[in-house]
């Protein structure tokens, strides 16, 4: 072997060694992938909101351990880009649908209200007219129930339990409504009698 066969040899074999040798897990990008799930699952929104994003990157995660025992690197990182993209997205998700739950809790709220106002009217209305046969004092206490539970569903919107919030405005809407129904029959049957 002449000397250029032995400079090609000790090329290919120094060449082998950097390419076999050095390759070892993308520790880095594991560790990111690592915190960016464990930042989503520890984010109430994320978890709430970004449910199906967070089991992407739950299962990204899993998988890219996998590879690395595997010593497969390549994948590994792979998978650590994709865990944190789906970590991220769910809290994104989760930022949104607050966002979305906040105003839809808002805006049943205000509806909720509404009815209060305009219920507490129509009961007062149907107590001054003649002989309206109702139960008002049962009517009332549904209707002083009904605030209560607007006033719970105020707090819960306030402490940003928008679930909690939008079930206690539609409970109380129901209610108000039927309370509403309740006395337009007490006045549809008093005008039949007429």
């Amino acid at each position: 072997m002449g000397r250029r066969g032995l400079v090609f040899l000790w090329a290919f074999m120094i060449s082998a060694v950097l390419f076999w040798g050095c390759a070892k897990p993308p520790t880095e990008e594991m560790e990111k992938a690592a915190e960016a799930v464990l930042q989503a699952e520890n984010d109430p929104d994320a978890v709430l909101y970004g449910e199906n994003s967070l089991l992407r990157a739950r299962d990204a995660l899993s998988r890219m351990r996998m590879s690395a025992e595997a010593k497969r690197y390549d994948e590994a990182k792979l998978l650590a880009q994709e865990a944190i993209s789906a970590a991220e997205k769910a809290r994104s998700d989760g930022g949104l649908g607050a966002v979305r739950a906040r105003e839809e809790a808002g805006r049943l709220l205000q509806e909720a209200q509404n009815a209060l106002s305009t219920t507490e009217k129509t009961l007062n209305t149907a107590k001054d007219l003649d002989k309206v046969e109702a139960d008002f004092d049962t009517l009332t206490k549904k209707w002083e129930t009904a605030r209560n539970t607007i006033g719970e569903a105020e707090e819960n919107l306030a402490a940003n339990q928008y679930q909690e919030s939008q079930n206690k405005s539609m409970e109380a809407r129901r209610t108000l409504g039927d309370i509403t129904a309740e006395i337009s029959g007490a006045v549809t049957k008093k005008s039949r009698k007429k």
